[in-house]
């Protein structure tokens, strides 16, 4: 293995390095985010837990007590909606961080096995470039691969993310209606 080869071997196991450390700090990231998110939601549920209890406390007789349970249940619905909509919403931004780090370094590897097939194409002997048409090829074909599930999973994000607005409409439009139902009790 000449130099060169040695060199060329050092720089692309130092990038790979770097990318799965950005990839780690990335998916820490989410999870530190998720973890925040998970105390607070804990926060607010317990905080809402107490002046609930203490409110139904208050209630004179069963019907007093019905009524105000169900003008609680809304406001608790909401932040359930509105937590579960947050958890989506830093799953995907991390999702999408991790998909974009993927693709830069696949477009830079892509770009060196490129450059290096021509390279070695220009020097090869006679018969040689059979072998880079092949690898050409081969390079041609993992990209459109490559790109086939990028776009599929950009896909499968949109529609996703059009579930989770019909989901969280239907959700609100529910609460409202049943809020409006009790107060009319």
């Amino acid at each position: 293995m000449t130099n060169p080869n040695i060199e060329q071997l050092t720089a692309a196991q130092k990038a790979n390095a770097e990318v799965m450390v950005a990839l780690v700090h990335t998916a820490f990231n989410g999870v530190e985010k998720i973890a925040e998110l998970n105390l607070a939601a804990a926060r607010d549920f317990l905080n809402s837990s107490v002046s609930g209890t203490q409110t139904l406390m208050g209630a004179k007789d069963v019907q007093e007590a019905a009524k105000l349970q169900s003008t609680l249940a809304q406001p608790n619905l909401e932040k359930v909606t509105a937590y579960y909509r947050n958890l989506y919403e830093l799953i995907t931004a991390t999702q999408k961080e991790v998909t974009d780090l993927m693709e830069q370094h696949y477009n830079q590897l892509s770009q060196k096995a490129t450059s290096a097939i021509e390279k070695t194409s220009a020097s090869a002997p006679v018969g040689g470039d059979v072998v880079a048409a092949a690898m050409k090829s081969m390079l041609s074909a993992s990209t459109q691969a490559f790109d086939h599930f990028t776009k599929m999973a950009k896909q499968m994000a949109d529609i996703a993310d059009a579930n989770v607005a019909v989901a969280s409409n239907a959700t609100a439009k529910a609460v409202g209606a049943a809020s409006k139902a009790a107060a009319k009790k």
